[in-house]
């Protein structure tokens, strides 16, 4: 599974451990996360991740 990166934050979104805070499941890849999910850290969207 491949890891993503916000470039704002630098927070990587890793689908091995999810975002559990917000609900999201171990397992679950970056192109399945919701629409409407954002970073936990910094708050943008989806659009401003590039995969790493």
């Amino acid at each position: 599974m491949q890891k993503w990166r916000c470039t704002v934050c630098d927070y990587v979104y890793d689908p091995a451990e999810g975002d559990i805070g917000n609900g999201i499941e171990p397992g679950t890849h970056f192109e399945e996360l919701p629409d409407e999910w954002v970073c936990p850290i910094c708050g943008d969207g989806k659009d401003l991740f590039v995969q790493v």
